[in-house]
């Protein structure tokens, strides 16, 4: 009995299993993904070590907080925090400097209440002096006013606190979201690029060889071309899970996001999703392209426009995304099929992500998959028997 008679899955299955057991068992997947896991592992510590250092925090004072300063820095050297103080002429002049970044608060009253201004956000150690202080100052008032009351002031001193206003509230991001929306970004797009030219090269490295010829007398073309994308899917996306998972013990283990709001088990979870689907979307494609050369040197010649099509989307999303999630340009790529897989997790990452963003996102992603499984298969199925010089598209896609 010939393998044509075998149902498609079996065939599928038996391609697959080919390229699984082959390429897990190179030296150079091993040698890669232990790279990708000593770089994930040494980034953790590095990030560890250098967010522990940070620079002196510039407090303003003015109005009846003038004068104050030697105070705020006993409340700062009292929680270990850096602070640095300056009189400032007047309200209006600090939330100016504020705007600069010149200073990181601004003190405007210490009678009757501790007020202290901020531009965007208050950091936590900054927080924490001003805690303090408003305790410091609560404790002086209360045992003037109560006599020396030690219940009294107790009670007093435990509920003080600073009023603070915020100018402009900005969305609740973190250094760990914005770190990890990075990583996310440049680990998918090197996963999802290496996957690919495997794809691509490995489809070409049998059409040379004469392979294909063996197969195709068993197989039929597209179950071999859907074989080789499935197999070299798992691979990758197996290569993926251990990076993922490297990572995310690291992070849990040293405790680096110890201080953020980073889920980073559903980051996790959705970086393998957008794997999946981003390495069905452009490996298709390469296949289908790459089966019109017969030459590893010509793959580039043929390949270029799928290729650009994941660094322009890779770029803007490590380089806009994490600081500007919500920038229009950002927003559409994370949308956009062909774009999605490379900008969408970054902004899941950083929490800016809406739910029918992501749901339209997905949507779009998966619709297209049926269309390019089409177009591939029938470039493939018309190409890769014809060695020689490079097939035109045109003719791949005509011929019957």
């Amino acid at each position: 009995m010939s393998a044509r008679a075998l149902p498609a899955g079996q065939a599928i299955r038996l391609v697959a299993g080919r390229e699984i057991s082959t390429r897990v068992r190179s030296k150079g997947f091993l040698w890669v993904t232990a790279a990708f896991v000593a770089v994930i592992v040494l980034g953790g510590l590095v990030l560890k070590l250098t967010s522990s250092t940070s620079s002196p925090s510039t407090v303003g004072l003015t109005g009846s907080a003038a004068g104050s300063g030697a105070q705020v820095v006993a409340a700062a050297k009292a929680v270990g925090v850096d602070v640095t103080t300056k009189d400032v002429a007047d309200e209006a002049t600090g939330r100016e400097q504020l705007e600069h970044g010149d200073l990181d608060a601004l003190v405007t009253s210490t009678d009757p209440r501790l007020t202290v201004v901020v531009h965007s956000k208050v950091d936590d150690d900054v927080s924490a002096v001003f805690g303090s202080l408003a305790q410091q100052l609560e404790l002086s008032r209360a045992i003037t006013e109560l006599g020396g009351d030690p219940s009294a002031v107790a009670q007093q001193v435990a509920t003080a606190s600073p009023d603070i206003v915020v100018i402009s509230p900005e969305p609740k991001r973190d250094g760990g979201q914005i770190v990890a929306g990075i990583a996310v970004g440049i680990l998918l797009f090197i996963s999802l690029m290496n996957a690919g030219q495997l794809v691509a090269q490995g489809v070409v490295e049998e059409k040379t060889s004469r392979v294909v010829e063996l197969l195709l007398a068993t197989l039929r073309p597209w179950q071999l071309m859907a074989g080789k994308v499935l197999g070299i899917g798992a691979v990758g996306l197996l290569q993926l899970v251990v990076v993922v998972g490297a990572a995310a013990i690291t992070a849990l283990s040293i405790g680096v996001l110890d201080t953020s709001s980073l889920d980073i088990g559903a980051v996790a979870v959705w970086a393998l999703v957008w794997f999946v689907l981003g390495f069905l979307t452009f490996s298709l494609l390469l296949a289908g392209l790459a089966s019109l050369v017969s030459r590893q040197e010509d793959i580039g010649s043929v390949t270029g426009p799928v290729i650009t099509a994941m660094v322009v989307p890779y770029v803007v999303g490590i380089s806009i995304a994490p600081y500007a999630p919500d920038n229009p340009v950002v927003r559409v790529l994370s949308i956009v099929p062909f774009a999605s897989p490379f900008v969408m997790p970054i902004r899941q990452a950083l929490g800016a992500a809406e739910p029918w963003e992501v749901a339209l996102s997905l949507g779009l992603a998966v619709a297209v998959i049926p269309l390019l499984v089409w177009l591939a298969g029938r470039i493939y199925s018309n190409a890769v028997m014809r060695v020689g010089g490079r097939v035109k598209l045109s003719d791949a896609l005509s011929r019957s």
